[in-house]
């Protein structure tokens, strides 16, 4: 399997619990929607144990996704204005969902499986 094509993922990474955003990231969403930093903050941010994160919402197949994920098109709303943990993401050459995946092809002898489909 070559690398792992992400317009085939239905956004795992989305459903990260915490997506964790810094003052940069705040100020860029404040820009990106023509709204105070205090605005952005408030509106699409809130405080986990401590760590400024990204608000979600439900998901059918996650449960709970990033707010600025559409979850039909299973693409970033904000993708010029993503926080620079998104923009970073993975930390390695591949994603966890990869490496999911190829597990998931190898035990089902298919290489062209997809355990998850939304449409």
């Amino acid at each position: 399997m070559g690398s792992y094509d992400c317009t085939k993922c239905p956004a795992y990474c989305c459903s990260y619990t915490r997506i964790i955003v810094n003052k940069r990231d705040v100020t860029r969403l404040a820009k990106h929607f023509d709204v105070d930093v205090e605005v952005a903050q408030k509106r699409f941010t809130k405080v986990v144990e401590g760590e400024q994160v990204l608000r979600h919402q439900k998901d059918k197949i996650y449960g709970s996704v990033c707010m600025f994920l559409d979850i039909k098109e299973r693409r970033c709303t904000i993708y010029n204005a993503r926080p620079g943990v998104c923009h970073e993401y993975p930390d390695f050459k591949r994603c966890g969902y990869y490496d999911f995946l190829k597990w998931e092809r190898t035990q089902q002898g298919d290489e062209k499986f997809i355990p998850l489909t939304w449409k």
